[in-house]
């Protein structure tokens, strides 16, 4: 335009200024679209999951529903007379231990079985309570405290000074501490920390738990919750379905956010208990 070329590009050279806020204009349009679109193609992707951890949970109540009672009653009969065996004199020393084995190889199985039956377990009534998650922490970090250490690693516990209450069944959320922290603990290595962070946010308390372990890539982050996908050797999988669901119930969120061998990370939201968070919104 500069050049001896300028009498190709009157229209742009009478009107300079004008030319150059309009190329900015066009500019800032389509960055805002491409945002726009990213947006809405990010949320797409949280309903897809969202679903996909719906139909999990679905599958499992279905396939609990079917089997787990039928299995139950033989397991039962079976284990009765094991233990009958077992108290028997005339069987020697090492059949009893034999009897013993198979013994907590049912119990085994009937954990798994009941694990199933709380996935199924229709939740018409939500029974909520005013639930103290420093309390529960404190409690739980207490009772895990000698299973650390029998693996090497101490768990670290920081809670903030505001009161940190959600509206819940109390027993469940200390079973979702227990099942997260003890896999935090399983998947660290030895002799490093395992934390256990919680705060309040505006309307939301946050629980935080980090391992440093092996850590997950991202395909195996979206696997977590599905029946019988664990990374454990001896793990069902069906633990964390019941975190998710309790999660859920409770009208919370959870997520993962893990880097290859460096560890993972928990993020639990629960919305703050009603009363609690009325109180601090007259306050402001």
């Amino acid at each position: 335009m500069f050049s001896k070329q300028s009498e190709l590009y009157l229209l742009t050279k009478q009107d300079l200024i004008g030319n150059v806020i309009n190329f900015l204009g066009s500019q800032i349009i389509l960055v805002i679209l491409y945002y726009v679109t990213y947006l809405r193609m990010k949320r797409q992707q949280e309903y897809y999951e969202q679903i996909q951890q719906s139909e999990r949970i679905k599958t499992a109540g279905q396939l609990a529903a079917a089997v787990a009672h039928e299995i139950r009653n033989p397991l039962t009969v079976v284990k009765g007379f094991l233990q009958l065996y077992e108290q028997d004199s005339s069987y020697d020393r090492k059949a009893k231990e034999h009897f013993a084995l198979m013994i907590d190889e049912l119990d085994t199985a009937e954990k798994v079985i009941s694990q199933f039956l709380s996935i199924s377990a229709p939740n018409k009534e939500i029974s909520l309570e005013k639930v103290n998650v420093k309390e529960i922490l404190y409690s739980v970090v207490s009772l895990l405290n000698s299973y650390g250490l029998v693996h090497d690693n101490r768990i670290e516990l920081e809670l903030g000074e505001e009161e940190c209450c959600i509206a819940a069944d109390q027993t469940e959320v200390k079973q979702l501490c227990i099942n997260l922290i003890k896999n935090a603990i399983e998947a660290s290595k030895e002799g490093l920390p395992v934390l256990v962070k919680v705060k309040r946010m505006k309307s939301e308390v946050e629980i935080k738990i980090i391992d440093h372990g092996t850590g997950m890539s991202k395909t195996e982050i979206q696997l977590l919750g599905t029946p019988f996908y664990s990374l454990k050797s001896k793990g069902t999988g069906l633990g964390l379905m019941i975190c998710f669901n309790i999660v859920k119930k409770y009208k919370g969120t959870i997520h993962f956010e893990s880097v290859k061998e460096k560890g993972t990370t928990v993020v639990i939201h629960f919305p703050l208990y009603r009363e609690l968070a009325s109180r601090e919104e007259k306050r402001i």
